[in-house]
């Protein structure tokens, strides 16, 4: 099998400047089309006097509401002047230099917003046109198709921008029966994108068009000083090619300022911390502090949002007009405790070591050795939440010390502590303490250096476990939101890939990769010596008899590998010399046919000085 062949080097996207997830500012949840040069620098001025630039906070981006039109019959694209004024030039041409130039003066980076299709999202779903483009069908093509080279050098190397944010409504929205396009607004463009389902949905198109941005921005930007965010919603299986593509990628459908949907967003991204690495994120979408359930009167969600979006590595981009923000709200966005475990250079993301409907338990290894520690209540009843050593891969005998990152508090504890955590709280904790592997580190305590290059999934199947939330948009109409995110099934750290604990030969295994036979996983080795598991298919598989071969490559070439192993054959140890190595890589291979029903562990996979 093509894909199972060891590449010998790191196939995740390391192009663009995402080391660490982007933070910033962005318009559309603020202000949605209602945007204008007045509103946006004022944000930016006070990003600075409030200390949020210094913070991180360094991208001021544009969403929607920023365009006029396309020229006819060049192609370029037009900035509405009225709401962007000193875009206005002599000739007409219009240009975004001035205002970037004006951003950048004051020490931040700005970004832009266009579509992949001929229209965009407003377009598609606008409630009017007020501030949508204008002009004839043609002039109203204002997303990227037919023109993406010379849109993204016309953002990036005349207009100066640092960011882009790519949506996908254009190849979604405007077939034959669209409401735009039997009205004549639009030209029709068969979807590409069927959200309702993954076989009518052209993948491989989908995946090409974004590449070729991908492509573009590396021709404009030679110095990598660029991010590119990919807007697909978890739709066209993007959770398994963006992290070769772009920067960012939502895996979600549009959050709203709701506790529900702020839960559906969230578990989108959740259980994927093995599909996001530095230069490449899971994004759940944007910060909505400020507004709804998330407001002045409700900071106890607004600072359950912020912590988890920040522990899971998610974007930090506030969608709030500033203008309006309370000194109580300003401080939670600019809490540099939460932020840097967001910014940890690690680039790990959190692991959730305890799952419910009621509580979750996530923890994320920091550079420093320490570990980041959110205790979150769903719910709406006080919860008693015990945090193990075990939790944390610590020594259960020696002390292990919390700081609490929302009052500095401190307090340590022997093997297992208890605490009290209320309604939609979340607790967040930095951990210190001796590691119970002691010379290495699990695979699944460092997601940020595992690269699911293969997960094994013939056919992508929306993932059912996803909080299904109220659609804000559409109420109870309908029979009720079905499962989009095509994630069901993919690999993840100390689970199987069906999120259940993993099991070999009856035993419970506390640390290891799940993942279906058939995958390969790519792992950086930062100086290790030596790689061991304990290798064998999960106790919940289907196909007892099916064979496995796990294998061991470093740079490419054979270094172990097991002989054939069946569920009723039981586990095998499988080990490696992996001194000097760059890329070490995990293979398990079967001939099965059937998807979904060989999930395989690499149990206790470790690397070791």
């Amino acid at each position: 099998m093509e894909g199972l062949e060891p590449a010998g080097r790191w196939t995740a996207n390391e192009r663009g400047d995402a080391a660490l997830p982007p933070m910033g500012w962005n318009t559309w949840n603020a202000f949605f089309y209602d945007i204008d040069e007045e509103k946006v620098l004022a944000s930016a001025q006070i990003m600075l006097d409030s200390g949020l630039a210094e913070a991180g906070y360094r991208y001021v981006n544009l969403d929607e509401g920023w365009w006029s039109h396309r020229r006819q019959p060049d192609g370029r694209m037009i900035v509405n002047t009225e709401r962007f004024p000193s875009a206005a030039t002599a000739d007409g041409a219009t240009s975004f230099k001035p205002f970037t130039n004006h951003i950048h003066a004051m020490g931040l980076k700005t970004g832009i917003y266009t579509d992949i299709g001929r229209n965009t999202c407003g377009q598609a779903y606008g409630p009017d046109d007020a501030n949508l483009p204008q002009g004839s069908i043609r002039e109203r093509e204002v997303g990227l198709y037919g023109h993406i080279e010379q849109d993204v050098a016309l953002f990036f190397e005349e207009w100066g921008f640092d960011y882009i944010k790519v949506d996908g409504c254009g190849i979604r929205a405007f077939g034959e029966d669209s409401e735009g396009v039997e009205a004549g607004r639009y030209r029709a463009l068969e979807p590409l994108i069927d959200m309702a389902s993954i076989a009518r949905t052209d993948i491989a198109q989908v995946k090409s068009l974004f590449t070729d941005v991908a492509e573009a921005l590396a021709a404009s930007n030679r110095d990598d000083d660029y991010i590119f965010s990919v807007c697909l919603w978890g739709a066209a299986n993007v959770r398994a090619w963006a992290k070769e593509v772009g920067n960012v990628s939502r895996t979600s459908n549009d959050i709203t300022p709701d506790w529900t949907r702020m839960l559906t967003n969230f578990d989108t991204t959740v259980s994927r911390a093995l599909y996001a690495q530095p230069h490449s994120w899971n994004d759940p979408d944007m910060l909505f502090v400020g507004q709804g359930e998330f407001d002045a009167d409700h900071m106890r969600e607004a600072r359950s949002h912020f912590a988890l979006w920040a522990i899971v590595n998610a974007p930090l981009l506030i969608g709030y007009d500033l203008r309006e923000a309370t000194d109580e709200q300003l401080a939670l966005l600019g809490n540099r405790e939460i932020i840097a475990l967001n910014q940890d250079p690690a680039g790990h993301q959190a692991v959730p070591v305890y799952n419910s409907e009621d509580v979750q338990i996530l923890v994320k290894t920091l550079a420093n050795g320490e570990k980041g520690v959110a205790i979150f209540n769903r719910g709406l009843a006080p919860i008693d939440a015990v945090l193990t050593a075990e939790h944390l891969k610590m020594n259960a005998e020696k002390a292990i010390v919390l700081r609490d990152l929302w009052n500095g508090d401190m307090m340590s504890f022997t093997g297992e502590a208890e605490m009290s955590v209320e309604p939609r709280e979340t607790l967040v904790f930095r951990a210190s303490g001796e590691r119970a592997l002691t010379g290495g580190i699990y695979l699944s305590e460092m997601p940020g250096d595992v690269n699911v290059a293969e997960d094994g999934i013939e056919y992508p199947a929306g993932d059912p476990t996803i909080h299904r939330s109220v659609i804000p948009w559409t109420g109870t109409r309908g029979s009720g939101e079905i499962p989009t995110y095509a994630g069901w099934g993919g690999a993840q750290a100390d689970r199987t890939p069906f999120g259940l604990p993993l099991r070999l030969d009856g035993e419970v295994v506390s640390s290891g990769i799940g993942i279906l036979a058939n995958s390969r996983l790519e792992v950086r080795n930062g100086g290790h010596k030596r790689f061991a598991a304990t290798v064998g298919v999960d106790d919940s598989a289907s196909l007892a008899g099916d064979p496995v071969v796990f294998s061991v490559y470093i740079d490419g070439e054979l270094v172990g590998q097991t002989e054939p192993v069946t569920l009723a054959g039981g586990p095998v140890p499988l080990a490696a010399d992996i001194e000097g190595a760059r890329i070490v890589e995990l293979v398990a291979r079967s001939e099965t046919s059937r998807p979904f029903d060989l999930p395989v562990v690499w149990g206790e996979a470790r690397l070791l000085r």
